[in-house]
């Protein structure tokens, strides 16, 4: 039984950017008003959100589409750089035509264009593709408006693991449990998520097949399993076991199962929350061995610890880019639990949020953008924000209490039934096993 899509919506707060956005518009699309969804909007929304642009509009412009020739005087005069014209042509099918144009403003150049032939139910992905192209084209790095997100929720006594568009619309249920979902985190071809679940009264680790719903125990030793971390190949997982006493970072081998564990740290501390940088040579992870939480890494194989974080006394919830400059983490101030950068190279630590009760960060996969949950009005949310913390957007989830985001990997093009598809087929975690 599948649980009713819980619908989300957010807000962008811009603060303190101003010259740094690029201005660009987007113009409405052809046949958009006869359409479930609204193209030019979402690709507005999107590019908004991502901190590198401002729209700007024309007071009164003509209709456009990917067929135009717009007047790019009047543009660069209400001070555009872009422009984005598009249509949407319902076909004989069923199947929405979806094409558009970037416009250069300044230079009047043509950049180029896309079409997709797409059912109703993946306009909202064809629009996260738009905007990635413009994306790419203004700035040189990927968009990635059409990657997904993974978080937890909580309504009642339920817990629910979902998955969303980037920007938290359109999420489905993946699974649903009358005990805690933790530590969601996607695989490195973004197909499967690794996660704790407590339905067994302890916790143990799955690994979850987003499109068919299908799962495998991988960690239910005596003690405690959690905190999974994908290696980048996708091999191992490295885990925290209680197994042989406290807590441990062992790894698994996912093509030997039957294999046992590799222990990595020996420590009297608790040693958890393991992540690997993007390169796959270390791990990063969180040990209270000199007295209080801090950030540490290890080789990948084992080897010898070093602290990583310095400032302040208590850090948790690494989170490495994929680019390997940056490092996110939660540091408690004060008794408050807020978001901070690392600069690798340099050691400089910048605090992004003014809230209080910030957790698990995770990196966009082209390490522009960071998500994380925090508390608004009493209630968890999730937001993302830009790595200087000037543009942030909530996600209003209306489905309970929201945490335990990841942010997913690009993934190849797929329309429906491909990786825009969630099952919950053997998602149900009703009852202890």
């Amino acid at each position: 039984m599948l649980i009713a899509p819980a619908h989300a919506q957010f807000r962008v707060e811009v603060a303190g950017v101003g010259l740094t956005q690029v201005p660009f518009s987007v113009a409405p699309f052809r046949g958009e008003a006869a359409t479930p969804q609204k193209i030019s909007a979402i690709v507005l929304a999107d590019l908004e959100r991502s901190g590198q642009f401002r729209s700007v509009m024309l007071s009164k412009a003509d209709a456009l589409d990917e067929t135009a020739r717009p007047d790019l005087a009047a543009w660069r005069q209400a001070g555009s750089d872009a422009l984005v014209a598009g249509s949407v042509t319902r076909m004989a099918d069923g199947r929405f035509d979806v094409r558009f144009r970037l416009w250069d403003v300044v230079a009047g150049k043509d950049l180029g264009g896309q079409s997709f032939l797409v059912n109703a139910a993946d306009l909202r992905l064809a629009a996260h593709r738009v905007a990635d192209y413009v994306y790419e084209q203004l700035t040189g790095d990927k968009g990635v408006f059409s990657t997904r997100i993974a978080y937890v929720t909580k309504t009642d006594q339920r817990h629910s693991l979902w998955v969303a568009d980037a920007d938290g619309e359109a999420a489905q249920p993946a699974l649903s449990s009358p005990e805690p979902i933790i530590s969601p985190t996607w695989s490195p071809d973004g197909r499967q998520l690794a996660y704790v679940s407590f339905e067994s009264r302890r916790p143990v680790v799955y690994i979850h097949e987003v499109s068919t719903g299908r799962r495998r125990l991988v960690a239910s030793f005596r003690g405690s399993n959690s905190a999974p971390a994908w290696s980048p190949d996708g091999r191992f997982l490295a885990v925290t076991l209680s197994r042989d006493g406290g807590s441990q970072l062992y790894t698994l081998d996912l093509n030997n199962l039957a294999a046992e564990p590799v222990r990595l740290t020996r420590s009297n501390g608790i040693d958890t929350e393991p992540t690997y940088s993007a390169d796959g040579r270390f791990i990063y992870f969180v040990s209270d061995r000199g007295g209080s939480p801090q950030i540490y890494r290890l080789p990948a194989k084992g080897g010898n610890p070093e602290r990583v974080t310095f400032s302040g006394t208590y850090n948790i919830s690494p989170a490495l880019s994929v680019d390997g400059r940056w490092l996110a983490y939660i540091s408690r101030i004060n008794g408050e639990f807020k978001l901070h950068v690392m600069e690798l190279a340099s050691g400089t630590v910048t605090m992004l949020t003014n809230t209080v009760s910030d957790e698990n960060p995770s990196f966009a996969p082209n390490s522009r953008l960071l998500l994380y949950a925090t508390k608004q009005n009493d209630r968890e949310a999730l937001m993302t924000t830009t790595l200087d913390g000037a543009i942030k957007a909530r996600l209003s989830g209306q489905g309970g209490d929201i945490r335990e985001p990841d942010w997913g990997p690009f993934v190849g093009v797929a329309g429906s039934g491909g990786a825009a598809s969630v099952s919950a087929a053997g998602g149900q975690a009703n009852a202890p096993r």
